[in-house]
């Protein structure tokens, strides 16, 4: 749990920087830059280097894809009647639809289903949350964010996004073994994704800028905290008839809280800062009232 106290720790430390006035107005985008230029891509080219997939898993993996297509098609289909604006159903699309089945997920797992139910919590946040979001979600975030762009200018900015780039290289290089030395550095520059980004947020997160904001704010955490997870369910228990306790951690990792990864993408990307940063501050705190609600009615179905 000591990743859970560090992700409180640096959301503080961002909310008192500003507070205190102590970072410069504009400090968080330097971290974004840092984040989405060098931790993320180091994080993905470890991990997907890494990974052993496992066909048993295909349900599990296929979860983020099946989350983030949910939520595109949720957010777009109310857009219009909730009168959001692009760049809002853009920032819901990326906040709403990637879950933190990492740093948030995998100690959660493990307090609530056990140790070795973190293999599954692991393939499911490399081939799918890390993938969805280095494909799916950069497209997203360069649409919603494009204006007039011309079909290939945002094509341009997609093949060009430092994490999809990584994720090329990364399945180019799983015939090698890394060094030693080049794991550890990867490993070591990934590791500053949540931290950096968690103080990239506090910087940001202004309680007192919600209105204006409710309505993208409680739609967007009712769907991730709540209605994702549920229509995944249904799916998975009464449609494929998948019950088995593989399924139910699947199930557990699709109502964990926003992914910090998806927001610093949409937030490099323009779209609704203050509404992304109340998304994650909001959305991992609360998670942490309604993962124990989930968790007993997947042990109980």
């Amino acid at each position: 749990m000591n990743n859970i106290v560090l992700l409180f720790v640096c959301l503080l430390l961002g909310m008192g920087l500003r507070a205190a006035k102590k970072a410069p107005e504009n400090a968080h985008l330097a971290l974004n830059a840092f984040i989405i230029h060098i931790s993320l891509p180091a994080l993905i080219i470890l991990q997907i280097h890494n990974v052993k997939l496992h066909t048993s898993l295909l349900f599990s993996i296929a979860m983020p894809w099946l989350m983030f297509a949910l939520g595109v098609w949720f957010f777009w289909a109310l857009s219009a009647r909730l009168k959001f604006s692009r760049e809002t159903t853009g920032a819901l699309m990326l906040a709403g639809g990637l879950a933190n089945t990492s740093f948030v997920g995998l100690p959660m797992i493990e307090a609530f289903f056990g140790a070795p139910s973190m293999a599954t919590g692991i393939l499911i946040d490399q081939l799918g949350t890390y993938l969805v979001l280095s494909t799916l979600g950069i497209t997203v975030a360069t649409i919603y964010s494009a204006g007039t762009e011309s079909k290939a200018a945002i094509f341009k900015r997609i093949i060009v996004f430092p994490p999809l780039i990584a994720l090329v290289a990364a399945f180019a290089l799983m015939p090698f073994e890394f060094p030693t030395w080049v794991a550890d550095a990867l490993k070591r520059l990934g590791d500053t994704l949540a931290p950096l980004a968690l103080v990239s947020v506090g910087l940001q997160l202004r309680f007192d800028q919600t209105s204006g904001l409710k309505t993208a704010l409680a739609t967007g955490l009712g769907f991730k905290l709540f209605l994702a997870p549920a229509v995944l369910a249904l799916l998975y228990f009464g449609i494929l008839g998948t019950t088995e306790e593989t399924t139910r951690v699947t199930l557990f990792e699709a109502a964990m809280g926003p992914q910090i990864g998806g927001a610093i993408v949409a937030v490099q990307h323009g779209l609704n800062p203050p509404l992304v940063s109340l998304m994650v501050g909001l959305g991992i705190s609360l998670s942490f009232l309604t993962l124990p609600l989930w968790s007993y009615a997947l042990h109980h179905f």
